[in-house]
């Protein structure tokens, strides 16, 4: 069995970046808090966590702590309230995501009301949120536009969460510039996140399976998944070896394994071992596999 690994696939330059960022952090400081986890993954965070980085949920009494931003970014109320209480701030967001922070205020500035084309919910769009005084547009899908667009977006910009789907993207776009007289438009996804896009829109036509690697809160992941399963039924979400399961892999004689932004190369190298072990296993017993 043939297995092939996406160029793409693993830490993106953002995550890298702010995992070396906190790692040499904690290496010189004592007293270091992080509002939530540094990226999407379960093994990043046990790792930042045993090197003594602190999750919180709240800012308390800072005097004499570091309060590490993480990779997604935050508000400006964040950076002003940990300030106000004495942390120092080490900031660790991904400078794509602080160029769109940039573009928003800016735009906001210029007098145009902000569009973000992002999962309401996700951290990364807050931290777009809370760059701009005035409350932002925030759509998912067509079908979140306003049916009837308020006025005062009548002049608008548009910005993208950094991970989003481009397809989906263009879709919305098309259909605001149908709706909003004076539009200027930011695609602001990332270059890494283009490029896994890429590969996974032509990987799960080359391969009998395909395995996408991430943990299940990471959006980028989750995108790559949809992505493959559309174009190839045998698309799997794992997180560990231990996930695959070898009926998956029945008659398969090539798979192709991906990865989100935020999963480690060495659980992407332990998931390849594992499909190997399970390719030898089949050819020694010369049968199906179960």
């Amino acid at each position: 069995m043939k297995i092939t690994v996406a160029a793409s696939a693993g830490f993106c330059f953002g995550v890298k970046r702010a995992i070396r960022i906190a790692l040499e952090t904690a290496a010189r400081e004592d007293r270091i808090e992080m509002l939530g986890d540094i990226v999407h993954n379960e093994d990043v965070v046990k790792r930042i966590e045993a090197a003594g980085i602190r999750k919180v949920k709240r800012l308390t009494a800072g005097k004499g702590k570091v309060l590490i931003i993480r990779a997604h970014g935050a508000a400006e109320k964040v950076f002003e309230k940990a300030q106000a209480l004495g942390y120092r701030i080490v900031d660790a967001t991904c400078p794509m995501v602080k160029e769109i922070h940039r573009i928003v205020r800016k735009r906001e500035q210029q007098g145009y009301r902000c569009i973000i084309i992002g999962d309401p919910e996700h951290e990364e769009v807050h931290g777009i949120q809370g760059q701009i005084k005035r409350r932002a547009l925030i759509i998912d899908r067509v079908e979140a536009i306003p049916a009837h667009m308020p006025l005062s977006f009548s002049r608008a910009a548009v910005v993208v969460q950094s991970t989003q789907n481009s397809d989906t993207v263009k879709c919305i776009i098309e259909e605001l510039k149908k709706r909003i007289p004076e539009l200027v438009i930011h695609n602001t996804i990332c270059h890494a996140t283009r490029k896994r896009q890429q590969e996974i829109k032509t990987m799960p036509l080359k391969h009998d399976v395909i395995l996408i690697i991430g943990s299940r809160t990471s959006a980028n992941t989750k995108r790559l998944y949809e992505i493959s399963r559309s174009l190839n039924s045998r698309s799997y979400w794992i997180q560990k070896p231990a996930d695959i399961d070898p009926r998956w892999l029945r008659g398969a004689v090539s798979v192709g394994v991906t990865a989100g932004a935020s999963t480690p190369e060495e659980t992407i190298t332990s998931v390849v071992a594992a499909l190997k072990r399970v390719s030898d296993g089949a050819e020694d017993r010369e049968c199906p596999l179960p």
